[in-house]
């Protein structure tokens, strides 16, 4: 879209093109703009109170809001709405107001009929996101702040372990500071659990809090069990295809992309799996993180596999962290086995499964047990599915990150539907199905680092009726990223015991 710079009461401002009838004025795209502050509140205004609820510490572009530009541009005009450059140039190239990314191979440029340039920048990073470019501005919500109810009663009655419950003890300690706080937390300790009491006490001192994970499973699993135990809080969850990203909400469940349209409007933020692809890789969600939170805030990481680089942080004093070395229900990690299982590639190339893992695969289908079946790659995926499916009678399905109907693939083998389940790492974290074995395809493929394979051994056993699920890596030499999983899980239970 194009602007105009003009002068209105004495002060420097600028219009959309179409809104301003003078001739006379050079319309340009947007971040051609000369600096102007935004206007004063106008306490007399009425503003749209629904668009105060959508926009309210949101970072959006004009085609996110449902509203016309003429009433976007009259709330600007009162003070209750600030534009922002979307793609700014720099000394060294470009920088993106949305998710930060500066990064020059990460821009590209296209013939922009909205602003009648040949050479239009945009940002190919959060591009997923709705296309930001030097044209089009990014709104901001300047006006009074949403008010939140103040019935935020947590109805749970669950019982938290002695390691949930110092836990949950530090994080309630903690809200209302500014602060860091690392929950390492083995697979299946209950982490969700945990965030319950320091969740209530902040939504009941009016302040607004957010989950962050990097998997929409997650999101999926963790939104519902929200919503029973906090009934009377708004509540709402953020990832790509979401129907409720337009409703004000005071407790958010998102994905770490999602951040990347929020600026300054959480108190508080939990960034579930910290370590986690994407996120532990990639500074512009890292970036999106820092920009959804309050200049006041406490954040709180939660992981059960931390980074070497937060470990160090750790035994440095520089973060504060709880140890939650054991599962809620009381019992240890299972320890995984390592079956040999020959050159499995070659074996797939003709259309064949290794002798091991066909064994495996007959007796967990005659054993009625669930399984989860994880492979390295897509590709891999669908051959061992089609080769499983001629073997056995039992329902077996796959899932990867581009299934489009992945969610209801995940609630059917939740349902007992689906017996086999084989997938890409993509579920590696966040789901949770109680009488479960797992099996790694190709353990020692580099896809699996140590720490996707402490998160895939921690499928199993986590359930208090059936704690002792097997793990079994089978592969074709152990890697070291195999030892360094299992002794992780060994450490952890030993930590257990002492």
């Amino acid at each position: 879209m194009r602007f105009v710079s003009l002068f209105l009461n004495n002060r420097l401002t600028i219009a959309p093109e179409h809104l301003v009838d003078d001739p006379g004025l050079k319309p340009v795209p947007f971040s051609e703009l000369p600096f102007t502050k935004p206007p004063p509140l106008n306490t007399s205004f009425v503003f749209d109170e629904s668009l105060q609820q959508i926009l309210h510490g949101k970072l959006l572009l004009l085609d996110e809001l449902p509203f016309s530009i003429e009433t976007l541009h009259e709330h600007y005009e009162n003070g209750f709405i600030d534009y922002q450059v979307g793609v700014s140039r720099t000394k060294y190239g470009h920088n993106c107001g949305r998710c930060g990314n500066e990064k020059d191979r990460l821009f590209a440029s296209f013939s922009c009929y909205r602003c009648k340039s040949e050479t239009c920048t945009y940002c190919r990073n959060c591009i997923m996101m709705g296309r930001v470019s030097q044209c089009t501005p990014l709104l901001s919500w300047t006006g009074p702040k949403v008010q939140w109810s103040g019935e935020n009663k947590l109805e749970w009655d669950g019982k938290l372990s002695s390691g949930q419950n110092v836990a949950s003890q530090r994080f309630v300690e903690q809200v209302g500071l500014d602060g860091e706080l690392l929950i390492w937390a083995v697979c299946g300790a209950g982490k969700t659990e945990v965030l319950f009491k320091g969740i209530e006490k902040a939504l009941q001192l009016g302040l607004r809090v957010c989950i962050a994970t990097p998997r929409t499973d997650v999101v999926l699993e963790l939104a519902p069990r929200l919503k029973k135990v906090f009934p009377h809080t708004m509540i709402a969850s953020y990832y790509g295809g979401s129907e409720e990203r337009e409703l004000p909400a005071q407790l958010v469940i998102s994905t770490t992309h999602q951040l990347y349209r929020f600026k300054q409007a959480f108190n508080i933020m939990v960034v579930d799996e910290v370590d986690a692809f994407p996120y532990s890789y990639d500074t512009t969600l890292q970036h999106a993180v820092s920009r959804a939170v309050t200049p006041d805030h406490f954040l709180l990481y939660l992981s059960a596999t931390p980074s070497r680089l937060m470990k160090k942080a750790v035994k440095n004093r520089k973060l504060s962290c709880v140890k939650i070395p054991r599962r809620f229900h009381g019992y240890p990690l299972p320890v995984p086995k390592m079956v040999w299982s020959g050159e499995w590639k070659k074996r797939l190339e003709r259309g064949e499964l290794p002798t091991p893992f066909v064994n495996w695969i007959r007796e967990q289908a005659k054993s009625g047990r669930r399984a989860m079946i994880f492979v390295p790659s897509v590709s891999i995926l669908k051959k061992v599915t089609e080769i499983i499916r001629g073997m056995v009678e039992v329902p077996i399905d796959c899932v990867h990150a581009e299934d489009p109907i992945r969610k209801e693939k995940v609630e059917q083998f939740r349902a007992g539907e689906i017996q086999l389940l084989v997938s890409t790492t993509i579920l590696e974290r966040g789901v949770t199905v109680p009488f479960l074995d797992v099996a790694v395809f190709g353990a020692d493929h580099n896809v699996f680092s140590e720490s996707a394979l402490v998160q895939i051994s921690g499928r199993a056993g986590r359930s208090k009726d059936d704690p002792n699920g097997q793990v079994i890596y089978f592969h074709y030499g152990k890697s070291l990223e195999m030892v360094r999983a299992i002794k992780h899980i060994k450490e952890m239970n030993k930590e257990d015991n002492s």
